[in-house]
């Protein structure tokens, strides 16, 4: 069965909003996984997506405090649908990161990470898929707010798609 994802990362909250915009909770009741790549800030959040979403996968940033980090580990390993991903909030400078994950992450077919609130979708020389959705309440430099979503499916990520939201007033 196809797994729908979605998949977040840097929400900052309640310092950069205070709540998610209701098109992501829409996607969070859409999705069979979430994905929350850190910088949570507060456990509020983690607490109301797994009251909302049917699973979720998570990792602490560099802005989650002790609570988030005894609840959720610095790197995820999750396979969905023959699909092997790993997700950690920070992977160093855009100078070398594709080489630099293939070395970290030799047995991942997606890794997914955020902190530079980016999007960015790329592939290793290894053939390894980097994603990050940017951010859907902090869109720092960026035109747009943004998350992404997915279907993993038969051993491969299928429908990517970055969703842009403008920004708001």
């Amino acid at each position: 069965m196809p797994v729908k994802l979605l998949i977040i990362s840097d929400t900052h909250l309640p310092k950069r909003g205070h709540d998610l915009p209701a098109e992501v909770w829409a996607a969070v009741a859409e999705a069979d996984v979430v994905f929350h790549a850190g910088d949570w800030v507060a456990e509020s959040l983690l607490d109301r997506l797994e009251s909302r979403a049917k699973r979720v996968v998570g990792v602490w940033g560099n802005n989650d405090g002790p609570g988030l980090r005894r609840r959720l580990p610095e790197i995820a390993r999750v396979e969905l649908e023959g699909v092997r991903f790993a997700m950690t909030h920070e992977t160093g400078s855009r100078d070398g990161r594709e080489k630099r994950c293939d070395k970290a992450y030799p047995d991942t077919d997606v890794l997914v990470f955020g902190h530079s609130h980016i999007p960015w979708d790329t592939t290793t020389p290894n053939g390894m898929r980097l994603l990050n959705p940017g951010s859907p309440t902090d869109r720092r430099k960026q035109p747009d707010h943004t998350y992404l979503t997915a279907t993993a499916h038969d051993g491969e990520l299928h429908d990517v798609v970055l969703r842009r939201m403008p920004p708001r007033q």
